[in-house]
C-alpha cells in the first residue's frame, strides 16, 4: 500500500534521525578526503562502525523509520531515503551534496552521488539501481520521486514525506480537472441513519486497515477503495464525503468531468491519465458528481462516436479501479447506472431522505447555534411540518437567520430580532420556489399559519 494511504503511529521526534545526519555528515567528509587523494584510515572505519550501529537502531523493526513510515525497508532502501531527505531537514548536508556534484545546480543527491557516498561495488550499485525502479518499494509506497531514471537525476522525497516529519501542512496542488471542496465536518456532523453512517465506517476500513490485510494477511490487492453515493439531490452525498477526507486529514477534490471530456478522440482518455498520474498515492480523496451520466445502461454502437464513448467510460473505470487512494461517486439515479458498473464497486451506500427525526436534528444543528429563538421555535415541529432535504433545511436556516437579523436594523446587533416561526416559514417558502412549481400554502404543511401575508400574496 502506498504509504499516504496509512494512518500510523505519532511522528517521533525529528533528533530520533539524528544518527542518520551524522552518518552522512561524516561520509561527505570521507568522500571529500577521498576525492583529494587521502586515505581514510582506521581511525575513520572505526567511528563509520559507531555511527553505522546509531543508524541500525534507528532502523531495526519497531523503531523511528517504522513508527513514521508503518512499514519497514532494506538497507539500501533507508540509505537512499536518507539522502533524498538529507537537503530539507539538514540544509547543511545540501549544500555539500551540491559542491560534491560539479556544476549543479540543485542540493539533492543524485544515483551516482549516492554510489559513490556509500562507496558501493559494481553489485551493489546494481541493487541501487533496481532500488529505484518503479515497482520497487520506494517509489511504490509514492516515498520518493524520481522524474526520469538516469545516475545523473535528482532523486527528491514525496511533499507529504515531509509534511509528516516537519509537521507542516501539506498543501498539495489541486490535480488537473479537479477544484478542492473545504468542508470543515466531522463523523458527529452526519445525520443519517445508524446503518447507513456503519457502511461509511466500513469504507474507512478499506483504507485504515489494507496494510493489514493486504500486507500481513495477503489478501488481493485492489484499487481505490470505490464508493457510490447515491439518493436525492441535498441528503449529503458531499458533506459525508467530506466527513471522510476530514477523519483522514486529507483534502476532498471534486472531479470536473466537463473540463476533462473531450469531442477529439483519444485526448479524454490523456486528459483523465494526467488527472490519476497526479492524485495517484496522494493524500486526496476524489469525487466524482452524476456517476448516472458516466455509467449509464450501454445502449448499441449506432454511430463512430458511441464506441469512442464506451471507450472513455472503460478508461475512466479502469483508471477508477487503478487508482491508489478513495474514489467517491455520487448520483440521484442509481436506476440508471448499469449493473455490471456498480458491482466493481467496494461499497454503494444509499442516501435516504431524512425522516421527521432527522429533519428536527438537522434543525437544531443548522439554525445558527448563537442566533436568539423564539420561544415558540421548536425542533420538532419543524421536523414534522415540511419533508425538506437535509441541503434544503441548511439553506432555509441560514435564510431565516438573514431575514431576523435584518428585521433587527441593519447592523444593530444591540437589538437582534428572534428568530421566529414567520422567519422560517418564510425562508421555507423561498426554497420550495426553487423547485420551480406553482406553491400553495397547504405546502408548507404545519408552517402554513405563519406565513406573512405579504410573502404568499407576492407571487
Amino acid at each position: 500500500m502506498n504509504a499516504p494511504l496509512a494512518k500510523h503511529a505519532a511522528l517521533p521526534a525529528l533528533d530520533a534521525l539524528g544518527s542518520e545526519w551524522q552518518r552522512l555528515d561524516f561520509l561527505v567528509w570521507c568522500l571529500s578526503r577521498s576525492r583529494q587523494g587521502e586515505a581514510v584510515g582506521e581511525a575513520e572505519i572505526t567511528r563509520l562502525r559507531e555511527l553505522q550501529n546509531s543508524v541500525d537502531a534507528v532502523r531495526a523493526v519497531g523503531g523511528a523509520w517504522e513508527t513514521l513510515l508503518g512499514f519497514h525497508l532494506s538497507p539500501i532502501d533507508y540509505d537512499i531515503l536518507a539522502c533524498a531527505l538529507a537537503p530539507e531537514l539538514e540544509p547543511r548536508l545540501g549544500w555539500a551534496f551540491q559542491n560534491l556534484q560539479a556544476g549543479s545546480a540543485q542540493p539533492w543527491a543524485t544515483r551516482a552521488l549516492i554510489q559513490e557516498l556509500l562507496a558501493l561495488d559494481a553489485t551493489q550499485a546494481e541493487d541501487l539501481r533496481r532500488a529505484l525502479e518503479p515497482a520497487a518499494a520506494l517509489l511504490r509506497h509514492r516515498l520518493l520521486r524520481l522524474d526520469q531514471d538516469g545516475p545523473y537525476r535528482p532523486i527528491t522525497p514525496e511533499p507529504w514525506l515531509l509534511a509528516r516529519l516537519t509537521g507542516r501542512p501539506l498543501d498539495l496542488p489541486p490535480p488537473p480537472g479537479a477544484t478542492p471542496v473545504d468542508l470543515a465536518a466531522s463523523w458527529d456532523d452526519l445525520v443519517l441513519p445508524a446503518g447507513r453512517l456503519a457502511m461509511l465506517r466500513e469504507f474507512m476500513l478499506w483504507i485504515d486497515q489494507r496494510d493489514t490485510v493486504v500486507g500481513r494477511w495477503g489478501g488481493q490487492k485492489v484499487g481505490g477503495p470505490v464508493a457510490l453515493f447515491s439518493g436525492p439531490s441535498g441528503t449529503g452525498k458531499t458533506f459525508a464525503a467530506g466527513v471522510i477526507a476530514q477523519a483522514l486529514g486529507w483534502r476532498l477534490y471534486r472531479v470536473d468531468l466537463g473540463r476533462l471530456v473531450s469531442k477529439y478522440v483519444g485526448e479524454t482518455e490523456e486528459n483523465l491519465n494526467r488527472l490519476f498520474d497526479a492524485a495517484h498515492g496522494q493524500p486526496m480523496v476524489l469525487q466524482f458528481d452524476e456517476a448516472d451520466a458516466l455509467f449509464a445502461k450501454r445502449g448499441a454502437v449506432k454511430e463512430a462516436r458511441d464506441r469512442y464513448a464506451n471507450m472513455e467510460v472503460s478508461h475512466l473505470l479502469t483508471r477508477i479501479e487503478m487508482h491508489d487512494g478513495p474514489c467517491i461517486l455520487t448520483t440521484n439515479l442509481r436506476k440508471q447506472l448499469d449493473s455490471a458498473f456498480t458491482r466493481r464497486f467496494q461499497l454503494v451506500v444509499e442516501f435516504p431522505r431524512p425522516d421527521a427525526m432527522a429533519r428536527a436534528e438537522l434543525w437544531r444543528r443548522l439554525l445558527p447555534p448563537r442566533a436568539p429563538l423564539h420561544p415558540a421555535v421548536d425542533m420538532g415541529f419543524l421536523g414534522n411540518a415540511v419533508a425538506l432535504t437535509g441541503g434544503s433545511i441548511r439553506n432555509a436556516a441560514l435564510h431565516a437567520a438573514y431575514l431576523a437579523a435584518g428585521a433587527g436594523g441593519a447592523g444593530d446587533a444591540a437589538t437582534p430580532t428572534a428568530i421566529g416561526l414567520p422567519h422560517i416559514a418564510h425562508a421555507v417558502w423561498r426554497e420550495l420556489a426553487k423547485e420551480g412549481r406553482e406553491l400553495a400554502a397547504q405546502d408548507l404543511g404545519l408552517l402554513a399559519a405563519h406565513l406573512p401575508r405579504e410573502v404568499r400574496d407576492e407571487d
